[in-house]
């Protein structure tokens, strides 16, 4: 039941079960940045890291790793034709204070690995600037190309594997290599953090809003037992609601990215309200709590590539920061594991390399991941400077590729069924 196009980077979907300051302020500018490509894991707390002070910029470099094959990035981000790929990843490394909060994961031979089990290109296009975040689920089967690690030593070369297993063969520079060869893009930016640092960095920002939908969500994997309503997550709790898939009405990885996502989307309207953006001590702990918690790319440690993007972005409005799910198929030899859908993928990039808007046509009822929230689910505000881009069109998607923009909200799907 696969694709027949055989473009390795090019592939309907099917569900498998698996596994405003007021005055213009570089500071602002970052800030905005880092609610637009808000990652799960808040790995684009790294825009926010635009060296308040040098000793910031200094630690920021220490582990910043290169990125094999990848293209540079010009002094100007804005002379990069078709706009600019940052990959964003987030590993599950066992950290001991938080080792209980992934089960088995952290028990046994496999405790000491990481894997990349959040993945997110963000493409920045050109003229106009749009902001597409494509999540790639942690049980498609890629192949996975031969890989330089850190030591110089080549691993890789695999025909087919999960794509979550690209870390182990060479780290943040085997991700970025792997997902540049399946989406054609080149990515010269990427940057990593643990799920255990996302609780610092959420911390960091007061919490993000979520709505819980139906009757609630149960968990025993991740410990969740919350009722439906709006709901202030920080600290563990943005871990563990990151993380569920059980806790929804699905109950699969694909239903989880849903959910990723209107998380995703409450961070972005957060991060550009004015109880963070006219708040310059918020400011400034995002920004230190950003270095101490992600490893970057050599590409993304100048302070001015940071300020670029920022720059670059800043404008964009909610409706042209979209959400999306690369598009899969059930693997015919594994019913728990999924496969490109080579064909409407290659719709996505044809839209992204035009430089088109884009419009999801997927139903979010449909995702069981999320249901579309109703009129007062959350107070969450819309962005106060968001204008249409201008003279803009939209590319109405295949139904096969889900998502939402920031602009919208969603309530979670929870797997409690709701009284009435």
């Amino acid at each position: 039941m696969g694709s027949t196009h055989k473009h390795p980077r090019r592939g309907r979907r099917t569900v498998a079960r698996h596994g405003a300051l007021s005055s213009p302020s570089p500071f602002g500018f970052i800030a905005r940045l880092v609610g637009i490509i808000a990652a799960v894991v808040l790995v684009s707390g790294v825009g926010v890291a635009a060296y308040a002070v040098t000793d910031i910029g200094a630690s920021f470099a220490d582990d910043a790793v290169d990125l094999e094959g990848q293209g540079s990035v010009p002094p100007d981000i804005g002379a990069i034709e078709g706009g600019v790929d940052l990959l964003l990843v987030g590993t599950d490394e066992c950290e001991k204070e938080f080792a209980y909060l992934f089960g088995d994961r952290c028990t046994g031979a496999e405790a000491e690995g990481q894997l990349n089990d959040v993945n997110m290109l963000v493409h920045i296009s050109d003229n106009p600037r749009r902001v597409t975040v494509v999540s790639f689920p942690r049980d498609l089967m890629v192949p996975i190309p031969e890989c330089t690690g850190e030591d110089g030593s080549s691993a890789g070369g695999v025909s087919k594997a999960q794509i979550n297993s690209a870390w182990g063969y060479g780290g943040l520079s085997c991700v970025a290599k792997t997902i540049s060869e399946l989406s054609g893009e080149s990515i010269p930016l990427a940057a990593k953090v643990s799920f255990g640092n996302v609780i610092n960095i959420t911390d960091a920002i007061g919490g993000v809003e979520v709505c819980i939908g139906n009757g609630g969500i149960k968990d025993r994997y991740t410990a969740i037992d919350w009722p439906a309503g709006p709901r202030t997550i920080k600290g563990v709790e943005a871990l563990q609601f990151l993380r569920t898939r059980h806790g929804l009405e699905n109950g699969s990885d694909l239903a989880r990215i849903s959910n990723q996502q209107q998380y995703m989307s409450s961070l972005a309207r957060k991060l550009v309200s004015d109880e963070v953006l006219t708040n310059p001590a918020t400011l400034y702990k995002l920004a230190t709590t950003a270095v101490d918690n992600i490893t970057p790319s050599k590409s993304l440690t100048n302070p001015m590539t940071l300020v670029q993007i920022a720059l670059a972005v800043k404008d964009v409005p909610f409706e042209d920061i979209v959400f999306v799910q690369y598009p899969v198929l059930e693997d015919p030899y594994d019913p728990n594991r999924v496969v490109p859908d080579y064909d409407s993928a290659e719709q996505l990039w044809a839209a992204l390399a035009a430089n088109e808007g884009i419009q999801v046509t997927h139903d979010q009822d449909l995702t069981g991941g999320v249901i579309v929230a109703e009129p007062g689910a959350t107070d969450a505000p819309a962005d106060p400077t968001a204008t249409p881009t201008p003279g803009a069109t939209a590319v109405a998607l295949p139904d096969s590729i889900p998502g939402q923009n920031a602009a919208q909200q969603t309530c979670s799907a929870g797997n409690v069924k709701a009284a009435g």
